[in-house]
């Protein structure tokens, strides 16, 4: 009889991928292809600031050309990114995109870990808020056919919402950090932040790494010459560029027309969103929404569940473009994928709630990508749509807050043991 040896013995290991795995690396496989047909496409923003970007980066030594920041009205975050291509053999149109599809699945799976804090386990509800996040037509269109980076900063945004779902607050208000510095946009998402302040679920002195880390990505630039004083007030400068009401955003601003009361109604515009964020802000906060007194000594209530924050976050990421002037028609991106996030947490209520965001923001965009086929839809009709969008989350959100704890359920008791009281939710 033959010995068999320890290598024989030894077991083989295989890799045997779930239909769920197969799946999912089908979606992605599909997703990069869809975009990848995409890439020849180019956008006026990439024919004239995308690209003489580039160029002027490439042409001036890489990263040493960030010493002067004024050929660029983005902070120097995303200029680094453009310096980091010019160094590798890729051609810029494929290199920026290439980066805009990569937090496309990155912002896809983030999706999927927030749908499964809330149906955890082997539900196939992540995974398909993941799929459709990355088949949105914004989302794709604006990686793939605009080379746009608004994935960028989303993803940041999505990662701290994660974060405060996790119960990592540092963690959350330093991704949050990162997002500002991408993009000005990201601050659609801070009456949210301030919710979680007030309400103790991030303490006040986790804030601090939101400036300290806007601050360090600012260092590299700063090593190789830049002026301080520019990359401060980039975002100063960005809010005076463009003096429309509306640049094709479905806002508030497409059911009237202003004539030469422009400016005034912008500065009535920005105090009037404050003023609606700081009214909701507070009944958040001073009610008592079934769910006793907020967390904290001398505080008066519970903390807020998964659900109720995942509403707040898209209540303040719909509300606060539509109301500010002088927003994109791609402002509006948070929104399209927390939308998503949303209607899976409560199906019941907001299960139309992406499709009412999705044909207006989309709509919006092909005002810019396809006129000859966005023209068939009037901007009024589109912020008709992202009225009633908010109008529907924001009675969501009330109606979550109404809803009182979950009953508690007595679970029968092994033998010899006795029976436990435990929380069952939706």
């Amino acid at each position: 009889m033959s010995r068999v040896t320890a290598a024989e013995q030894r077991p083989v290991l295989r890799w045997r991928p779930s239909g769920a795995g197969v799946l999912a690396i089908g979606v992605v496989a599909a997703a990069i292809g869809l975009r990848w047909l995409m890439f020849p496409a180019e956008s006026d923003d990439y024919r004239y600031f995308l690209h003489p970007w580039y160029e002027f980066i490439a042409g001036h030594g890489g990263f040493q050309a960030l010493k002067d920041t004024g050929f660029a009205d983005y902070n120097v975050p995303y200029l680094y990114v453009l310096a980091a291509l010019s160094h590798l053999p890729v051609q810029d149109l494929a290199g920026i995109k290439t980066v805009s599809t990569m937090f496309d699945l990155l912002a896809a799976y983030l999706t999927f870990l927030i749908v499964d804090l809330r149906r955890p386990g082997h539900s196939w509800r992540p995974y398909a808020a993941g799929a459709v996040v990355l088949f949105l037509p914004t989302v794709t269109a604006n990686s793939g056919w605009w080379g746009q980076a608004d994935s960028v900063y989303a993803t940041f945004a999505l990662a701290g919402v994660h974060a405060v779902l996790r119960r990592r607050p540092w963690w959350a208000c330093t991704l949050l950090g990162i997002a500002l510095a991408f993009k000005l946009q990201a601050v659609f998402v801070f009456p949210f932040l301030l919710v979680m302040l007030l309400t103790r679920r991030v303490p006040w002195r986790a804030l601090l790494a939101v400036p300290a880390v806007y601050l360090l990505l600012d260092v590299p630039a700063l090593l190789v010459g830049a002026d301080p004083g520019r990359l401060l007030t980039v975002y100063a400068r960005q809010t005076g560029t463009y003096p429309a009401l509306s640049m094709n955003a479905p806002s508030v601003y497409e059911f009237f027309q202003v004539g030469d009361y422009t400016d005034a109604v912008r500065t009535a515009g920005v105090l009037v969103t404050g003023l609606v964020v700081l009214a909701l802000v507070t009944l958040v906060v001073v009610r008592r929404p079934g769910r006793g007194p907020l967390p904290g000594p001398g505080g008066r209530g519970r903390e807020l569940t998964d659900t109720q924050i995942v509403l707040l976050a898209t209540c303040s990421v719909v509300l606060v473009p539509f109301l500010l002037p002088s927003m994109h028609d791609r402002y509006f991106y948070l929104a399209d994928v927390l939308s998503v996030i949303a209607a899976f947490h409560v199906p019941a209520r907001l299960w139309y709630l992406p499709v009412l965001v999705q044909v207006s923001s989309f709509g919006s965009y092909l005002h810019y990508l396809a006129p000859e086929v966005g023209n068939y839809l009037t901007m009024g009709f589109l912020a008709a749509l992202m009225a009633l969008a908010l109008g529907c989350v924001l009675r969501a959100t009330a109606l979550e807050f109404q809803d009182g704890p979950p009953v508690p359920a007595a679970v029968p008791a092994p033998a010899g043991g006795s029976a436990q009281l435990v929380r069952e939710g939706p």
